[in-house]
């Protein structure tokens, strides 16, 4: 089968450079691109014909000339879908958005489950909507409004962004102006400032469709910091990352719960074939889920990639799982 990895590596692409851009890193990435090369060879492990390319203006030319349709016009070919957007608003619409209208198979997400995946206020609510337990928030816009009854410290993070860009850890009212003014002048968007959970940090990988299998739990451990916070450095410079244990050990009964309440979120959430949750669990014992990621990172060290192998794949089984469980959603079967 040909399938087309759609990344976004170069960001030069566009008509024209306008609207909010794909933040710049703190940091220069590591092993930028390896994630997408990964996948592709994974891929090709299965027999698959494979192109690389990005996802920007000239991706419906690329695909048409790779997986032309066949005589009766049906595809040909699919696309593995890891293009977070190059600029403007949802950026992680974009590409699923374009593959839509040319009638192109893509794994993950709608537009519409990444929308709302995006969009953090809209996330919560729905969570809320299905009795799913998540911290208390309010959003801000320049930091004088009032924080309401929210306890202090307080998370403050961009409401649309991923990958922590942005995000902060507030100790007391009097922080919480600047930090809202900074998101606000970075980041062009609203600030979501929920309360901080004290406790353990489970992630959750889910993985197909209709009743998704719940892959074994992560947790990541902070060790003897005094606080305990995925900031973009601690997700991606290796010096500052905390450890990941996979699996994990979870009480039965938490365990059932953390695995009702993702399924839950993911469905809610309108997310398609694969996603990641991130939940704290307070000292009592009361599990909150911060958010839910519908294009989890796939890189050898994410925790989706960790979980996947703790529930016996290797990298490249676990890719074209994905892709199977996308194909099966689409056509009914998986790939021969």
């Amino acid at each position: 089968m040909r399938i087309a990895v759609v990344r976004n590596r170069d960001f030069t692409g566009v008509i024209n450079r306008f609207g909010q851009p794909y933040p710049e890193s703190p940091h220069p990435w590591p092993q930028s691109g390896a994630t997408a090369h990964r996948v592709v060879a994974a891929l090709q492990d299965s027999g698959h014909e494979t192109l690389l390319c990005e996802g920007d203006k000239g991706l419906l030319d690329r695909l048409e000339r790779f997986m032309p349709s066949d005589p009766q016009g049906r595809p040909s070919g699919a696309v593995f879908n890891l293009a977070e957007g190059i600029q403007g608003e949802y950026r992680f619409t974009h590409v699923p958005a374009m593959l839509e209208m040319a009638g192109v198979p893509y794994t993950g997400s709608s537009p519409l489950g990444h929308g709302l995946t995006d969009d953090k206020v809209i996330s919560k609510t729905l969570m809320r909507s299905c009795g799913v337990p998540t911290p208390n928030f309010c959003v801000m816009r320049d930091g004088t409004e009032s924080a309401g009854n929210l306890r202090f410290p307080v998370v403050v993070k961009p409401r649309h962004e991923d990958n922590s860009f942005g995000l902060q850890l507030v100790h007391e009212p009097g922080q919480l102006r600047q930090a809202v003014e900074l998101i606000v002048t970075e980041y062009a968007q609203d600030a979501l400032v929920e309360e901080y959970i004290d406790g353990r940090e489970i992630h959750v990988a889910l993985l197909g469709n209709g009743q998704p299998e719940v892959l074994p739990f992560a947790e990541i451990d902070f060790g003897e910091r005094e606080i305990g916070l995925l900031t973009w450095e601690a997700k991606h410079l290796p010096a500052e990352q905390p450890t990941t244990i996979c699996p994990t050990q979870i009480e039965s009964s938490l365990a059932i719960l953390l695995r009702n309440i993702s399924v839950a979120t993911f469905r809610a959430c309108q997310c398609r074939d694969y996603a990641r949750l991130d939940i704290r669990i307070d000292r009592s014992g009361r599990p909150f889920v911060l958010e839910i990621n519908s294009m989890p990172g796939l890189s050898m060290s994410s925790e989706f990639v960790l979980a996947g192998i703790a529930a016996g794949h290797s990298y490249s089984s676990l890719i074209n799982r994905i892709l199977d469980v996308a194909h099966t959603r689409y056509f009914g079967v998986g790939i021969a």
